[in-house]
């Protein structure tokens, strides 16, 4: 409200400076008088509220702020990621209700993936030459039989030769002999004619045989040496390198015109690697609870696991350089996705304990530097922190912050935690 008096001194002030030609500059001069007394007088009015309180409304309004802060949500410190039913489970998203059982005595060891000793073949030479053709190369997958090179060897072609020579040999042996024996039954000849006759066959036999049997100790098959006789001229020499089994080419150690020694260095390694052997350091201390038999999960570096099976057999030396024994698992790998020479970790379930709450290992995630785990809110999921005890298995044990029969996230607590990290990000501020 403006004072009347300082209204009617501005007035007074006008009207005597209006003859003076400044009326309107003291109007206006007024007029900021009028104007600051005003503001004064507010001001006046704004302490004078301050002091008494000041806008009521406005301090609720503070107040209820930090109110509704405090009661953002239980689960950890508010922290909740908006996901409807639908949204959850097309990304994977599944509840499952705590719940008590004996979990596994596991032990956890170090192991190495090798090749499986019976299924990897060293081709070498059967006979010296050289290397004429080339099939297949590293990297390269075959199957059992299939040609790997061709070699040009005077040897083979010498041995082949020397087949046909017996072969023919038999043969005339042969027909004297069954002539002969026409003689013999018309009294033509003599008996001794006929006996010698029949040592000639035999001795003929005996060398096509061995010849025979070379040319098969050098790879050359039955169908080989039945068709040598209408072979075409120069293929005498051509020897032919096969896979003895299906699998990868890993090594070739040589190249066109390379030349060979028959029983040398291999020239060809293949594996099968659909099959491994993982073989697990077994200390001294834990021997005695390893056994043939034993469920082994075998996890890589980020502790998933890798592959499954049992302990098939236990080697019963002590390796002299690390002292220690070595426990072998018989491991499928049909995709090739494990590779020998992998360092894994072998846990071997060795017994178990009493009835405890557990869940999915994968279920537990770090937030805010505490193990947690996920639970249904309204509207989504929030984090709730527990207290894990032992690890087996896949499972983890629950000490705290889960009770038996709650809902909790079993499947695709990290997408939830990748998608609360970044809401977090975005609002500018860390969790």
């Amino acid at each position: 409200m403006i004072d009347p008096k300082l209204t009617g001194l501005a007035l007074v002030l006008a009207i005597t400076l209006a003859g003076c030609g400044g009326a309107s500059e003291t109007a206006s001069a007024g007029s900021a008088a009028v104007a600051g007394a005003t503001a004064d007088e507010h001001a006046d009015h704004d302490d004078h509220g301050e002091g008494e309180g000041g806008h009521p409304e406005e301090e609720g309004h503070a107040d209820g702020e930090e109110e509704g802060h405090d009661e953002h949500g239980d689960e950890a410190n508010g922290d909740v990621v908006l996901l409807d039913k639908a949204a959850a489970a097309e990304a994977g998203i599944a509840l499952s209700p705590a719940e008590t059982g004996p979990l596994s005595e596991t032990l956890s060891l170090p192991a190495e993936l090798r090749f499986d000793a019976d299924r990897v073949a060293q081709v070498a030479a059967p006979v010296s030459g050289l290397v004429s053709r080339l099939d297949k190369g590293e990297g390269d997958k075959v199957k059992r039989g299939e040609r790997l090179a061709v070699l040009s060897s005077r040897e083979l072609a010498g041995l082949k030769a020397d087949f046909l020579t017996a072969k023919s040999a038999e043969n005339l042996a042969a027909s004297r002999f069954a002539r002969e024996e026409r003689l013999f039954a018309d009294k033509i000849t003599s008996q001794a004619d006929l006996d010698a006759a029949k040592a000639a066959l035999i001795s003929a036999r005996a060398e096509r045989e061995a010849m025979e049997n070379k040319l098969h100790a050098v790879g050359i098959s039955d169908s080989v040496l039945n068709g040598l006789g209408q072979a075409q001229d120069g293929s005498l020499a051509s020897a032919a390198l096969v896979a003895p089994l299906g699998g990868t080419v890993i090594s070739r150690s040589v190249s066109i015109g390379s030349s060979v020694e028959a029983g040398g260095e291999a020239l060809f390694i293949i594996v099968d690697d659909s099959q491994l052997w993982a073989d697990i350091a077994v200390y001294k201390d834990d021997a005695g609870a390893i056994e043939t038999g034993q469920p082994v999960i075998l996890r890589t570096r980020d502790g998933s696991a890798a592959a499954r099976g049992t302990i098939a057999l236990i080697l019963p030396v002590i390796s002299e350089t690390t002292r220690t024994s070595t426990a072998r698992v018989i491991v499928d790998n049909p995709d090739s996705r494990l590779r020998p020479g992998q360092f894994v970790t072998a846990e071997i379930s060795v017994g178990e304990s009493g009835r405890t709450l557990h869940v999915p290992s994968d279920a537990v995630v770090v937030v805010e530097d505490k193990p947690s785990v996920f639970v249904p809110v309204e509207g989504g999921f929030a984090p709730r922190p527990v207290k894990p005890g032992r690890a087996s298995a896949g499972l983890t044990e629950i000490l705290d912050g889960l009770e038996q029969g709650e809902s909790f996230v079993s499947s695709g607590a990290f997408t939830l935690k990748a998608q609360l990290e970044k809401d977090a990000f975005g609002d500018g501020h860390a969790h």
